[in-house]
């Protein structure tokens, strides 16, 4: 008779694999069936491979849809269902735990601390609330200072293993040849494009306790920078949390990104050149009743863009980083901020130019609204970001393409017309800084 405990893995092509490796890999009390995928288009139907899952699983393990989670469960005779995804309202986490108790399953979800591995460097980890809060420019911060004070930093970056999963076990990347090497997405290069360009090398992949190992070996300090508003794969050091003031409330109403601020030892409020004194003050009120013993910072990221004139009195197309847009539920990003900083005569809606995929991604997000996210998590996808825009240009509705995501997409996609590209870097507002918390930590 089999007594093993049957698990699936809910997740998204990231936490689940990672909760997996730490928690269930070598656990002959356990058989994890099935993980189910949700929130990245195309990972369900993959399998898990053998070489990543151990030797309980010699046939590795199937990711199906998370649309199968209910058959799944049946099928399987699942006993238990441990969620393993992040940036999920309350609400949508508890419809997923009523729909897996309806099951006759076990809905759970892992502790923080019970998923870090503990690293012999020390460790600074950079976490949100939500998606798009500006995370990204906090953790080029904190390794611009750490290199100031003469550390080697190494960024070890949260997961997006969308393509070869044995293969992405553990990459690095230190120059833009790697980026083609690993055949990276567009999400994948917009996040690692920009340390490289400042010479710094950055880990990712799918088994961090191996690139963990291996990432220590040229680092004085490893910098977790995190994704989403998923918890840290590694025990923090110094856990800086970066929260939006421009989605008041969301900080407690997301999973996981409450957690990242009530364990939070310092609090970037970011954006506060987009908000108003009030909101500022109501957010700092939050931090307080959440987390009364946390360094708060206050700070703001100003656009810059290589060539106003190409937006002054222009209609210009805005593309912004896809995930923001996405699950990250904003509005708008860098791009549309610059677009009317510079004075643009309109930003020029991309839906009546969709192309392919993208009208399947306008669908599934439909408050995406006037801007054109820059999916492109497959190669057709990128060929559908580029024809949409050939399409918006050749019926001549725009005069210039508004480039929000942190790469130079003109070096993925040959553009057909006139680009410019917006950039952004953390300003802090006041006292304390991230270098005064960052000093007083690590000074040697």
């Amino acid at each position: 008779m089999d007594r093993k405990h049957r698990v699936l893995i809910m997740g998204a092509a990231g936490r689940d694999f990672h909760n997996f490796n730490l928690v269930y890999r070598g656990n002959p009390d356990v058989e994890v069936v099935a993980f189910t995928a949700a929130q990245i288009p195309g990972i369900d139907g993959k399998v898990y491979p053998a070489v990543l899952a151990g030797e309980l699983y010699p046939k590795g393990i199937r990711i199906f849809s998370e649309d199968d989670l209910a058959a799944l469960i049946h099928e399987h005779r699942v006993a238990e269902v441990v969620f393993s995804y992040s940036d999920v309202p309350y609400q949508k986490v508890m419809q997923k735990a009523a729909l897996v108790n309806s099951c006759g399953a076990k809905f759970s979800m892992l502790g923080a601390i019970q998923t870090m591995i503990k690293s012999n460097k020390p460790v600074v980890a950079i976490c949100a609330t939500r998606t798009g809060c500006g995370k990204s420019q906090v953790t080029r911060k904190v390794c611009q200072i750490l290199k100031a004070m003469g550390r080697t930093a190494v960024p070890i970056r949260h997961p997006m293993p969308y393509g070869d999963l044995a293969e992405q076990a553990v990459q690095r990347f230190a120059t833009l040849y790697d980026l083609n090497r690993h055949h990276c997405t567009i999400e994948e290069m917009e996040e690692y494009e920009p340390h490289i360009a400042e010479n710094r090398v950055i880990y990712a992949g799918v088994d961090y306790g191996a690139i963990l190992r291996q990432a220590e070996e040229e680092a004085d300090i490893i910098v977790w920078d995190g994704g989403n508003n998923d918890t840290s794969f590694y025990v923090p050091d110094l856990l800086i949390t970066v929260v939006d003031p421009l989605r008041l409330g969301h900080e407690v109403s997301y999973y996981p990104g409450q957690v990242n601020l009530i364990t939070a030892d310092v609090v970037v409020i970011n954006k506060a050149d987009s908000t108003t004194p009030g909101v500022i003050a109501q957010l700092r009120e939050t931090i307080r009743q959440q987390n009364p013993k946390a360094v708060i910072i206050v700070a703001a990221s100003p656009v810059k863009v290589d060539d106003p004139g190409k937006i002054a009195g222009k209609r210009v197309l805005v593309v912004e980083d896809g995930p923001t847009l996405t699950h990250g539920e904003m509005l708008f990003g860098a791009g549309t901020v610059a677009a009317n900083k510079f004075g643009a005569s309109k930003i020029v809606d991309p839906r009546p130019f969709l192309r392919g995929s993208l009208a399947d991604t306008f669908q599934l997000y439909p408050n995406i609204g006037t801007i054109l996210p820059a999916m492109g998590y497959s190669p057709e996808q990128v060929a559908d970001l580029r024809a949409t825009i050939i399409a918006a240009h050749e019926a001549g509705a725009i005069d210039s393409v508004v480039i929000g995501t942190p790469i130079d997409l003109a070096r993925v996609i040959e553009l057909p017309i006139a680009a410019v590209r917006v950039s952004y870097d953390l300003m802090e507002i006041g006292t304390p800084t991230l270098k005064e918390v960052i000093q007083n930590r690590f000074s040697a």
